[in-house]
């Protein structure tokens, strides 16, 4: 099914399909991604990269990018699967998530490179998964290992990116940051953390930390609110603050409006792009 048919009500900016290459220094990957650059007249403009969740690619990027792209704001949104062999789902992912964080640093150098965007204006979001991708990549600690030299991202916007488990599961180190704004929206009845675990998280880090982190929690709002797929439930072994279980994906119509709007406020306003 084409993005139209999933998506008939919004005005979608023609995008390219491009390859990078990730920046692992032990086996780099070339990745595939929907880049999409509206003409906006201006020089150079902002850019965000959106990273899928556990059953990859979906409706979700499509509909952020077209949102996105309809504020002046490039997107390059990234497959981060394909190329590894998986086809998605709770048993079809890498086993590490951090082991996908040179995607997005690869994606970071592929538009940095681009006379049409502004090195300094590019930020992440992603979905579960990928927003994890996105927590993790705010990290000193990831960043100077892996960001190409002279780049950053200046935001990110992590979706439900299970806050139970940083600072408790290896890897998943969230303390030391780059000093770029994080805005993590999440839902209050999302089965992978408690109502509060966002919150909480935020109130557990260091004081001047807390200056740049903040959150949404949206009510009546299951994990991956935001698709346009059918209602699913799955069985995963992170659900739950790690205990495992099932995790129900709702759409949620109104919530994906408000979250929707939230993402470009918080995007644009970083940006610079406030009228």
């Amino acid at each position: 099914m084409s993005d139209r048919q999933v998506l008939p009500e919004l005005n979608l900016t023609p995008y390219n399909y491009v390859s990078f290459r990730s920046e692992d220094p032990v086996m780099p990957l070339m990745l595939g991604a929907k880049l999409g650059v509206p003409a906006t007249g201006k020089a150079r403009i902002p850019a965000v990269v959106i990273a899928h969740g556990s059953s990859g690619v979906d409706s979700r990027g499509t509909f952020y990018a077209a949102l996105l792209n309809q504020a002046g704001i490039a997107t390059l949104e990234i497959d981060m699967f394909a190329e590894r062999g998986f086809g998605g789902g709770a048993n079809g992912r890498p086993r590490s998530i951090p082991e996908t964080l040179p995607d997005a640093y690869g994606a970071l150098r592929l538009l940095g490179s681009d006379a049409r965007i502004d090195p300094h204006r590019i930020g992440i979001m992603g979905f579960s998964f990928g927003g994890v991708v996105t927590m993790l990549t705010a990290t000193e600690t990831y960043s100077q290992r892996l960001a190409p030299p002279g780049l950053r991202f200046a935001a990110h916007a992590p979706f439900y990116p299970v806050c139970w488990g940083y600072n408790v599961v290896p890897g998943f180190e969230f303390t030391e940051l780059t000093g770029a704004p994080v805005f993590i929206q999440a839902g209050e009845i999302d089965t992978y953390d408690d109502p509060d675990s966002a919150p909480r998280l935020i109130a557990s880090l260091p004081a001047e930390v807390q200056t740049f982190v903040s959150c949404a929690v949206y009510p009546n709002a299951t994990h991956g609110w935001d698709r346009f797929e059918p209602a699913i439930t799955i069985v995963d072994p992170f659900a739950h603050k790690g205990q495992g279980g099932s995790v129900d994906f709702t759409p949620n119509p109104t919530v994906r409006a408000l979250s929707g709007r939230a993402t470009v406020g918080f995007f644009r306003q970083v940006f610079g792009l406030q009228s």
